[in-house]
């Protein structure tokens, strides 16, 4: 057994760091230690500076002024390949595997001992079995979900047997018993003296699994304290200086509101050999309604939000029906010319061109349903107006940037996801489709996207959440279904829904809940 965190010896210690771009000072004179043997939380909003300075404890950013200390030695780790050398392992929120590899390529190439392909195979499927995070190492990346691919991320760390380890989101795509297995693994970690810097915007499972925790705010140390002798509202208070307020709804009849989306006996075979098929899947949205859908990851969310979004046409053109028309054949420019609107799960290259700036992003979802505000005759872009939309969508959904009009990848991810999410509501659509709306994005940010998703629905619209965070859904739901081996559970009206219920059918307890058919989906 470990020797207890707070008469441990400092792991990892930093004094003064500093990183400044520009004008923009991301932390400014941090202090910080981790102790051997203890979770240690970094606490803060979006943009708080949390990313730049683990970026810069892994190596991926050299400090602009500061001292290191590993293990009571000054060091410089001036690459992500001397921060492993010395012990440290890092899981990143945006994953960084090449999808046209199998998942034991992927961990091969940031492990140097000479394994070969099979041995990488073994030992990560046995690891993940270990662990409670099932892996088929034989699986191509290009066809996993986002939590699939976060245990991959985790499982390459783990086999780099680090001392410390960074995670950064790491039950952001998990089911509650999926973190909860994780938590296992991380305090059978610390029993072992390992040490971890946690960050996460769930702030129970903060005061649940850390030791000590750091509040950063605008690239400063704001305070430190002990998690578990705090509540949720205390730490979200001291990351945003404020009170966070959470999202309200209120119950309402829907009776005979018209319906703006169906899903009509929706199946599709697997687009690869680890897809999921879509089976006999019937859906009625409506106007004023909020529908949540709740699922482990890779049991056909993916495939479904494929499917009514338009990147993948459909046999029927009656599949799918958007404002009474059939559109299970046409893509998702013609969806979105009817009022549809959709945010994808994975934010950066596929809800955002990376190195595109914000506004080019924004022409890039606009330029169609919105061309004659934001092009001229003859093609040519009214910059001005791009500019205007940019600004007014920042400002709404309180963006934090370094820049102007910066490239999308230099947002932070919560950051990023409140732009995405505001592009999309600033058009007012009558259909709103959402996956994982507040995946990585702090208390005060999730707050806002989840208050702007009821506001629009009971502004008239119709909007679905996919969503892996239960806690969301039975906050702004008024009914949730399960997706569990591709095939949608029968909406439960959000009175009758417990977490019980729907972690059985989202466990496969009851499986087969294709809804019946119904004469206003006939």
């Amino acid at each position: 057994m470990a020797k207890s965190a707070d008469k441990a010896a400092n792991l990892i210690e930093v004094r003064g760091l500093t990183k400044v771009f520009g004008t923009l000072t991301a932390c400014d004179h941090v202090d910080l230690s981790i102790r051997e043997g203890e979770i240690h939380a970094l606490l803060g909003e979006n943009g708080a500076g949390k990313s730049t300075l683990v970026k810069m404890l892994f190596g991926s950013l050299e400090p602009t002024s500061g001292e290191l200390f590993w293990k009571g030695k000054p060091v410089r780790i001036g690459s992500p390949s001397v921060a492993r050398s010395l012990g440290i392992g890092m899981v990143f929120q945006h994953f960084s595997l090449f999808e046209a590899l199998t998942a034991a390529e992927n961990i091969a190439l940031s492990l140097h001992d000479g394994a070969t392909l099979d041995e990488i195979a073994s030992r990560s499927r046995e690891l993940s079995k270990t662990y409670g995070l099932p892996l088929d190492p034989d699986s191509l990346v290009g066809d996993l979900s986002v939590g699939e691919r976060q245990r991959i991320e985790i499982t390459r760390c783990l086999l780099q047997e680090p001392d410390l380890i960074i995670l950064d989101e790491p039950t952001s795509v998990l089911t509650p018993q999926e973190a909860d297995k994780l938590f296992e693994t991380l305090e059978r970690l610390r029993s072992e003296g390992k040490s971890i810097l946690y960050i996460s915007h769930r702030l129970e499972e903060v005061k649940r699994l850390c030791d000590r925790a750091t509040v950063m705010r605008h690239g400063k140390v704001v305070g430190h304290c002990d998690p578990r002798k705090e509540t949720a509202a205390s730490l979200a208070r001291m990351m945003v200086g404020t009170d966070v307020v959470t999202a309200e709804s209120t119950p309402i009849e829907l009776g005979g509101a018209p319906e703006l989306l169906a899903i009509c006996g929706l199946s599709r075979k697997p687009a690869g050999p680890f897809s999921m098929p879509l089976k006999n899947i019937w859906l009625s949205v409506r106007t004023g309604e909020v529908l949540g859908i709740a699922g482990v990851a890779g049991n056909g969310q993916g495939e479904f939000f494929e499917a009514v979004s338009g990147e993948a046409l459909q046999e029927s053109a009656d599949a799918v029906r958007i404002r009474g028309k059939s559109v299970g054949r046409v893509g998702i420019s013609a969806r979105r010319r009817m009022g549809a609107a959709f945010v994808p799960e994975e934010r950066l290259g596929h809800g955002a061109a990376p190195r595109m700036k914000l506004s080019e992003n924004l022409l890039l979802s606009r330029h169609d349903t919105d061309r004659n505000a934001f092009v001229a005759l003859g093609g040519f872009v009214k910059s001005g107006a791009i500019q205007s939309a940019t600004q007014r969508i920042i400002e709404a959904m309180d963006v934090r940037k370094s820049a102007p009009d910066p490239e999308a990848a230099a947002l932070s991810g919560g950051n990023l996801q409140k732009f995405i999410i505001g592009r999309e509501l600033d058009r007012q659509p009558a259909v709103m489709v959402v996956n994982q709306p507040t995946w990585g994005v702090d208390a005060g940010a999730a707050a806002r996207i989840r208050q702007a998703l009821i506001s629009l629905a009971r502004a008239g619209s119709a909007v679905l959440v996919i969503s892996q965070d239960l806690d969301e859904l039975f906050e702004i739901s008024d009914a949730i279904a399960v997706m569990h081996n591709g095939e949608l559970s029968k909406p439960i009206p959000r009175g009758e829904a417990t977490y019980e219920k729907i972690g059985l059918l989202m466990g496969g307890a009851e499986p087969g809940h294709a809804a019946p058919h119904h004469p206003e989906v006939a």
